[in-house]
């Protein structure tokens, strides 16, 4: 039987994101309250305890990611201000000789035993960051974010003892990031035609009820009001219904290779970040237009043919991907990526690297192809994130259902699921329900 604990009252609103360190020993968590919360587990008792708690940002904070524990105590963090923030965990000696730096900010746990400092603002973005991740440790202090703006921006520390000096190394705009590398691929932009607009004022017209719709509807609360115009007719704003996410790729081998995806098109971009162009290496599209026009044709770059039709699905019609996650390799001759949308479908894509052995012209060898290996419903509502094991072999899935949902693959590679948890007591049963601020699944 799985075992589970309960943090009550975690923040004073919504939790939009939580994330462990390395070693799964403390629990970064972030929240509509604008706030940031580090937890400690005590082995001993299985409780978890605050170690600190600071005011992060000036609106939202929508992601949490930490970096490798070879660069220190880093945290990355991303908000509806606009701006990502390096944070770093000082110890206490310096924490105290920072009191007078308008960086240090933040509360000191319950010893007096540590501070986080802000060691670096980006605030490059046009629209609200919904997602912060750093690469993979080998390839150096780097992080990426995604913003409503639609642009995947890479960011290098480029002084690591301080972390106060970052680089902007490549914007990337996902909609029109062009195929490649092989001459003979096509190259054309994105075929969804409608843009994302950023603006925080537009009206929330057919807008699902999610945590993006609150963080809007606050802005307007303080902002222009609700009556200004749409950044297009007849587009209203689909910054509450969109979905911007990425997930780096953990093998080395193939270089720095990003899976990202924006607005509501309803696929995902395997990117290849290259100094001089980055392309796009392949395209998932799980829509049920693509899988039954493309049924038994070729994969190619831009689309995947392979997908399976999601169920109870209007044909042509697209739902934003909320969260993408790219397994750990372990040695696999192929990589798997998971999908959680907000059509409520969780979807497992197994895909094969190009041959690098493939002979010069051979263009159709150098591809990159994918299939879909599973595809579930079980959420029967919008999910919130996907997250892979350490090993690549367990996915889980969190929904509006209020449930956390496991997979797992069986011995003929046919997945299946492997249980849930629910974080909501079942009505009619004893004592009182988890309440629903404690946990938000539609981030």
């Amino acid at each position: 039987m799985i075992q589970t604990g309960l943090i009550p009252n975690a923040h004073g609103d919504l939790v939009t994101d939580a994330s462990y360190d390395f070693y799964g020993l403390r629990l970064a968590t972030c929240s509509l309250d604008q706030r940031i919360k580090i937890w400690q587990l005590d082995e001993a008792n299985g409780a978890w305890s605050t170690e600190d708690d600071w005011k992060a940002h000036d609106a939202a904070v929508s992601k949490i990611s930490w970096a490798h524990p070879e660069f220190g105590s880093i945290i990355a963090s991303s908000s509806f201000d606009r701006t990502v923030k390096v944070w770093e965990q000082a110890a206490p000696g310096a924490a105290a000789d920072q009191q007078t730096n308008a960086n240090a900010i933040g509360q000191s746990s319950s010893q007096g035993a540590s501070r986080w400092i802000e060691r670096a603002v980006l605030p490059d973005a046009r629209g609200t960051v919904r997602m912060v991740e750093f690469a993979p440790h080998h390839f150096g202090l780097k992080l990426a974010s995604i913003a409503s703006d639609s642009i995947l921006r890479i960011y290098e520390c480029i002084e690591q003892p301080s972390l106060t000096s970052w680089q902007l190394v490549d914007e990337i705009d996902v909609q029109t990031v062009v195929a490649g590398p092989s001459p003979g691929y096509l190259s054309r932009t994105h075929t969804i035609a409608l843009a994302t607009p950023t603006q925080t004022h537009a009206t929330l017209e057919g807008a699902s009820a999610s945590l993006v719709a609150q963080a809007l509807q606050q802005g307007l609360q303080q902002g222009t009001g609700s009556s200004a115009p749409l950044a297009r007719p007849g587009i209203g704003n689909r910054e509450a219904d969109g979905g911007w996410c990425l997930s780096w790729c953990k093998d080395r081998y193939w270089g720095e290779v990003i899976a990202a995806g924006c607005g509501t098109s309803g696929t995902i971009k395997i990117i290849q970040i290259n100094a001089r162009r980055s392309n796009t290496l392949l395209t998932l599209d799980a829509t049920p237009s693509s899988s039954a026009s493309n049924a038994g044709a070729p994969v190619n770059p831009l689309q995947t043919s392979t997908a399976v039709e999601p169920a109870n699905t209007p044909s042509g019609t697209s739902y934003a991907i909320t969260s993408v996650a790219w397994a750990p390799s372990c040695g696999r001759s192929y990589h798997l990526i998971a999908t959680g949308g907000r059509d409520g479908h969780v979807r497992i894509w197994k895909v094969k690297p190009g041959s690098d052995d493939a002979a010069e012209g051979d263009h159709e060898a150098a591809k990159w192809t994918a299939v879909s290996v599973a595809d579930f419903d079980h959420h029967k509502s919008a999910v919130g994130r996907v997250e892979w094991n350490i090993t690549g072999t367990v996915l889980s899935s969190a929904g509006n259902d209020g449930r956390i949902r496991l997979w797992k693959a069986t011995a003929g590679n046919v997945w299946r699921p492997a249980g849930s948890v629910g974080v909501e007591q079942a009505t009619g049963e004893p004592n009182t329900q988890t309440e629903n601020k404690d946990v938000d699944m539609d981030s």
